[in-house]
């Protein structure tokens, strides 16, 4: 993987550049979101018809629209940043009606959103919008069973076979973290739940159940399950960015902290440019259909943090950071070096 320090400029010199890149076109966001809804949509009709012929066929389109609801998701997360449409009213409708698609409470993933990108990196500031990440030292000062739990926690069948349907089918359905925050996010879960009610009403009414768990369910945790590995990778690796609060940067952390997750062009429309992450989160108000525009114009930005397929897989056995080496590492390592717990 790069190194980020090869960056000729600091992060916070970026700021100005990347500002040119921040204003949406409407005309350009309209053919986005037409791109993306149209084909969805189609689908979900397709892997309906096909129902008739087998369900297995059925339950494959529907798993193939998954990747068209991440992109949907992508457009959503656009608008909670300002990026999507120039009127922020009209934005911020089309973010609470995709909602409804992505099982996602609007108000609330804002909210929610906004403290991971103004506290990712941060150790004193951990525990909302992140994947949950012990140092070595607050490992072995936990009890046996409190490392078992972050060791089940930090498994891949726990984090991305299990805790992405229970995350957007279920924990999204109330407003976790902001409970105690306002009503507007108790209206925003309630609002989206209802609405999410009808429509599975509608398609419970009109077709039984079988859409539900051969159409609904499938597209729902494909989608569920990409979107927490894109997560995952964008800031779960080696040489990552952490620190305590007094030495965190928020413009130094936003950069080295996330990665450029190269993808095949297919997979990079499909994803919404959202690989690009540093760049996303040292600027989130550039629109993802421009963030490509940014590494064209700027090859040390292209070559920042590039984390291939292949490289992504082996993030999965890093669990802890290593406040030391500036470096997250596995158990294995841990112990290789520092020994047991």
């Amino acid at each position: 993987m790069s190194d980020q320090t090869h960056l000729p400029r600091s992060a916070r010199a970026w700021l100005s550049i990347l500002s040119r890149y921040r204003e949406p076109s409407t005309r350009r966001s309209l053919f986005e979101l037409a791109v993306t809804l149209v084909p969805f949509l189609g689908l979900w009709a397709l892997a309906w018809m096909a129902l008739s012929v087998s369900p297995w066929l059925a339950v494959a389109i529907a798993m193939i629209n998954g990747c068209f609801l991440v992109r949907i998701f992508i457009i959503q997360h656009d608008c909670g940043h300002g990026a999507f449409l120039k009127n922020r009213k009209a934005q911020d409708w089309l973010g609470r009606m995709l909602g409804v698609l992505t099982l996602t409470p609007y108000a609330v993933w804002r909210r929610t959103h906004s403290i991971h990108h103004a506290h990712h990196g941060n150790l004193d500031q951990r525990g909302i919008g992140d994947v949950l990440t012990l140092t070595i030292s607050e490992y072995r000062e936990r009890s046996l069973m409190g490392r078992l739990s972050y060791r089940l926690y930090r498994h891949p069948l726990f984090l991305f076979a299990l805790a992405p349907s229970y995350l957007f089918i279920l924990q999204n359905r109330l407003p976790f973290g902001l409970m105690t925050s306002g009503r507007r996010y108790w209206i925003s879960a309630m609002g989206t739940n209802a609405c999410i009610a009808v429509l599975l009403g509608i398609v419970l009414w009109l077709g039984g159940w079988a859409p539900l768990l051969l159409i609904f369910l499938p597209t729902s945790v494909v989608a569920a399950t990409i979107g927490v590995w894109l997560f995952y990778v964008q800031h779960q690796f080696e040489e990552t960015h952490w620190s305590n609060a007094e030495d965190w940067q928020l413009h130094d952390a936003a950069l080295e902290g996330s990665s450029h997750y190269v993808l095949p062009q297919p997979l990079r429309w499909l994803s919404g440019n959202i690989g690009i992450h540093h760049v996303h989160h040292l600027y989130s108000r550039i629109p993802f259909y421009r963030l490509p525009d940014v590494i064209r114009d700027h090859p040390e930005l292209a070559e920042a943090q590039r984390l291939t397929i292949r490289e992504s897989f082996a993030s999965v056995r890093l669990h802890l950071w290593d406040d030391a080496r500036r470096k997250l590492m596995s158990f294995a390592e841990m112990r290789a070096r520092y020994g047991a717990a």
